[in-house]
């Protein structure tokens, strides 16, 4: 019963909203190309503690999004269990729907608004950390720096002590148990709730941890303005590695970098064996998260028997551009006893220049040996490592 999963709620109605977003409902908006609710799960997923995720959507979107999710976690697995539940007309309702979405293992539940994208894994931690230490329920609240009255029709009826205030976000985190019994009570008495808290108060005590000034609620039209932040450019580096061996007379010839090498020894591979490029391809990949050539190319596919090398690191890098990712520097080096390299070394630094569109001061290539060592320097092979630089938009 110490299971933690978090219910995220993306079943509102945006009513404020519709006009703004053309109908479009808040939870669906689109933030950094990804849904609102998506970011939430991100975020969520990356604290260790958390093992599952239930999405609350309105009744007649539960069974799309239901689809659209496995797609999601299929392209993207946040690496937690998942469910999807019908939300209700309330929004206590949707909460007391997600509930029967938690397995028996879930001894705590954090609830979250869809409609804040923003806050932090440090945050979710810190409400765990409170339910470590012994609370029960536990809010986030930043405190209140407008003056704050009370007020009666168009006149002032009171000024509140603002040093008693706070404004409260989500997530919130509870015993689980203890959430349920305050939802029974709600749906047996009539009580009408904004947040769970308000539920939970009226029967044990909830604790306060700092909450973040940019946990901010997509709620009015000029919040809209949140989701049109100015894009940011991220330094990415990709990681590169290969090794061929050596074969016979009726092996592939050595190519390096697209260029032939005359009198080196051939090597064994089921391309066209250019371990630099390959190496170089798997760097590429590196920069934007794209996996290895050996998924993208698999060396049991008859397509890719003898294939150009360079068509391959040309295909890498139209998926970094797709992932808005541009290369700007290349670090290659090959690693072999033999052949001797200097002389071809300006031709394969000018021809990879060429294949990823760079100048020639972004792209340098070395050759080395190992001294005899290890099977490079035994003579059966050779290898290459590759470091790229790309800048990502984020």
């Amino acid at each position: 019963m110490n299971d933690i999963w978090a219910i995220i709620l993306a079943a509102g109605s945006g009513t404020r909203l519709a006009e703004a977003t053309g109908g479009e409902r808040k939870q669906y908006l689109e933030y950094k190309s990804a849904p609102l609710f998506w970011h939430c799960a991100r975020t969520f997923s990356r604290v260790a503690d958390v093992r599952g995720l239930v999405f609350v959507f309105p009744p007649e979107d539960a069974p799309t999004m239901d689809k659209k999710l496995r797609q999601f976690f299929k392209t993207e697995d946040l690496g937690v269990q998942w469910t999807v539940v019908a939300g209700g007309e309330r929004r206590q309702d949707s909460v007391r729907n997600g509930l029967t979405g938690l397995p028996r293992s879930c001894g705590r539940v954090l609830i979250h608004d869809s409609a804040r994208p923003f806050f932090s894994a440090r945050l979710v931690r810190d409400l765990l950390g409170a339910l470590d230490s012994g609370a029960r329920g536990v809010i986030p609240a930043v405190p209140v720096t407008d003056t704050v009255k009370r007020v009666s029709g168009n006149t002032v009826a009171e000024t509140l002590n603002r040093a008693e205030l706070a404004a409260v976000q989500t997530p919130q985190g509870f015993e689980t148990a203890l959430l349920r019994e305050a939802h029974d009570r709600a749906l047996a008495e009539g009580w009408e709730v904004t947040d769970d808290a308000s539920m939970v108060e009226r029967l044990a005590e909830v604790a306060i941890v700092p909450g973040e000034a940019a946990n901010v609620k997509i709620t009015l039209p000029e919040d809209l303005k949140r989701l049109r932040e100015a894009r940011t450019t991220v330094p990415c580096t990709g990681w590169g590695y290969d090794v061929h061996r050596f074969g016979g007379e009726h092996d592939r010839p050595l190519v390096l970098g697209g260029v032939p090498i005359p009198g080196g020894p051939s090597t064994v591979a089921h391309s066209d064996g250019d371990v630099l490029l390959h190496a170089l391809a798997d760097a590429i990949l590196g920069t934007f998260g794209g996996g290895d050539i050996g998924t993208h190319f698999p060396d049991t596919d008859p397509n890719f028997d003898n294939a150009d090398s360079g068509m391959l690191v040309r295909e890498v890098l139209s998926m970094a551009e797709r992932a808005e990712t541009r290369i700007v520097h290349a670090d290659l080096t090959v690693i072999a006893q033999v052949p001797r390299l200097a002389p071809h070394a300006a031709q394969i630094a000018r021809n990879v220049s060429r294949l990823l569109g760079l100048e020639a001061h972004q792209v340098n290539f070395k050759a080395t040996t190992e001294e005899k060592l290890g099977f490079t320097g035994e003579k059966k092979g050779i290898k290459a490592v590759a470091c790229v630089t790309g800048l990502r938009e984020m």
